[in-house]
């Protein structure tokens, strides 16, 4: 008590000024007109920016429900879209009894899981995603995994609500993919430098393209159906003594701004990898 009092009485004039301030500057607005208006135009442009911050902020947090929620219904149509597609692609009719029949390829029949990215590195050599859904939620090894740019990567590891993404930005992964233009394929590798970019593999001397060109997945792995975009190319050089290209490929993902993405299900993808291993055996 005694330390208040000694504080008081040390600061006993800065007090005083403040209380004078404060009584005067409460005399003038309430006295005179203008000031008055002044002091109530400005507390209420103080009042509205202080209300527009707060309705920011709720917003932004509304914001990322309505994505998670947009994300889950984009992936519901999607597909119901692919169930579609697949019907209208293989629809043939049966003269005989003038009956209707669909016969979907078995590599097409696949379906989507959506996930939200919680975890994610960029700047690693072996970078990793993790996601919100696991085996619970239809998730399984091996499955690929996309956003609604392109090819992202393929899931390592599952728990029951978890599961691990190798990204394309990891040298453990190779993405096996096309050129539009002539359906030539190569193999695509990330270096460990950008994560903008990685390199195409296995693109030989006589192969014709030129920059801007798009690469998609091939179709020729059980983990990713064909056409899905996985980048452009940037660059591409090739010395007298190569016989194949050295191409960089600008990602169609921006693994910095990852947030949500589509686990494939692969529907037929025991039956596919049981005959595979028969065959090898």
């Amino acid at each position: 008590m005694r330390t208040l009092f000694n504080f008081l009485i040390q600061y006993s004039v800065v007090f005083l000024f403040l209380l004078l301030e404060i009584i005067s500057f409460t005399l003038i607005v309430n006295n005179q007109g203008y000031q008055k208006s002044v002091f109530l135009s400005s507390s209420n442009r103080v009042a509205a920016e202080m209300y527009e911050i707060s309705n920011t902020v709720v917003e932004f947090f509304k914001l990322r429900a309505a994505n998670e929620n947009l994300s889950e219904e984009n992936t519901a149509f999607k597909n119901q879209l692919i169930i579609l597609q697949n019907k209208l692609n293989t629809l043939t009719k049966n003269t005989v009894r003038d009956t209707i029949h669909f016969r979907i390829p078995p590599e097409m029949e696949y379906q989507f899981i959506s996930a939200k990215v919680i975890n994610n590195s960029t700047n690693k050599l072996q970078n990793y995603i993790t996601l919100n859904k696991g085996i619970v939620d239809g998730i399984k090894v091996d499955m690929g995994v996309i956003s609604d740019e392109g090819v992202v990567g393929i899931i390592k590891t599952v728990s029951n609500r978890f599961s691990v993404v190798i990204p394309v930005l990891n040298p453990k992964i190779l993405i096996n993919c096309k050129f539009v233009r002539n359906n030539y394929i190569g193999t695509l590798v990330w270096d460990g430098n950008d994560y903008r970019f990685a390199n195409l593999t296995d693109i030989a001397r006589h192969v014709e393209f030129k920059l801007g060109d798009s690469l998609v997945t091939s179709g020729f792995t059980n983990t990713f159906p064909a056409g899905i975009p996985v980048g452009t190319i940037e660059d591409f050089n090739i010395k007298e003594s190569d016989a194949y290209y050295k191409i960089k490929v600008k990602l169609a993902v921006n693994f910095r701004t990852l947030s949500h993405v589509k686990v494939i299900d692969y529907l037929n993808y025991k039956e596919q990898r049981y005959l595979e291993k028969a065959s090898e055996n």
